[in-house]
């Protein structure tokens, strides 16, 4: 390099080069165009969960639900007090003269007469009931007693009659007996089942167990507190577990004499 001259070398010289290059990259800077925008990058992570929020405000009321299944039928209320007495009715016509009779004779055969009728009373009622109405099959006999009674008294009723309380061991004498009690207007009857010897083993009266058929209604048996051994059936033909005590009317079943 000539005389006059700034060498790089030189101090002077290297900050009037620094000051250069500086200046020509901030030119270069400034006069740059803006590249075009890149793609979106992908969808960060989910965030943790924030803090859960103040409590809303209570909503309106809902539309009201469908209504729920009928429940278990009560036990029959006690019976009612006495009514009052009625008015007398219109006294009726004065009657034609009766003849006269000397009637001693009859006397002792009127008072057996009226012993026969006292032991026939129940008998009567018996019969009563068979003329109101019977069901059979090839081989049995049903009828429904019309006396209100309970369990124990229901299975004397029919054993002294020379039947037993009504088994349905199939659907069809179950479906008999149920369109029977239906047909009769009736919503229960007692049945000849029970777990009165265990609980919780359902048996038939004559002891034979229910092992190829049963029609317990929905979430039966259902017996929290042990008192309901017995069983009635509905008139839709299923069955529920009841107890003993309750009184009501029942059926009894008699085996056909073969010819």
């Amino acid at each position: 390099m000539g005389k006059g001259h700034i060498q790089k070398g030189d101090k002077i010289g290297s900050l009037y080069f620094h000051h250069s290059v500086t200046h020509c990259l901030r030119l270069n800077f400034i006069s740059r165009d803006d590249g075009e925008k890149g793609d979106p990058g992908e969808e960060g992570k989910h965030g943790k969960v924030g803090r859960m929020g103040p409590k809303g405000i209570k909503g309106e009321l809902g539309d009201i639900g469908d209504q729920g299944n009928i429940g278990k039928t009560g036990p029959i209320g006690k019976k009612g007090d006495k009514g009052e007495k009625g008015l007398l009715g219109i006294p009726g016509e004065k009657g034609k003269a009766g003849t006269v009779c000397d009637c001693g004779r009859y006397r002792k055969f009127v008072g057996q007469l009226d012993i026969s009728i006292a032991r026939l009373k129940t008998s009567m009622k018996f019969v009563k009931n068979v003329i109101a109405g019977i069901r059979e099959t090839e081989e049995k006999f049903y009828y429904i007693v019309q006396e209100e009674k309970n369990y124990r008294e229901s299975l004397t009723h029919c054993r002294i009659r020379g039947g037993m309380l009504a088994m349905p061991k199939d659907e069809a004498a179950n479906t008999l007996i149920a369109d029977y009690v239906a047909k009769s207007g009736f919503f229960r009857v007692f049945i000849g089942v029970n777990d009165l010897e265990r609980e919780g083993q359902y048996v038939f009266t004559d002891n034979t167990p229910l092992q190829n058929y049963s029609n317990w209604n929905e979430g039966e048996p259902s017996d929290p507190y042990g008192h309901e051994d017995c069983v009635e059936m509905l008139s839709s033909g299923r069955w529920n577990d009841t107890e003993c005590h309750l009184t009501m009317y029942f059926v009894c079943e008699f085996i056909k004499k073969k010819k």
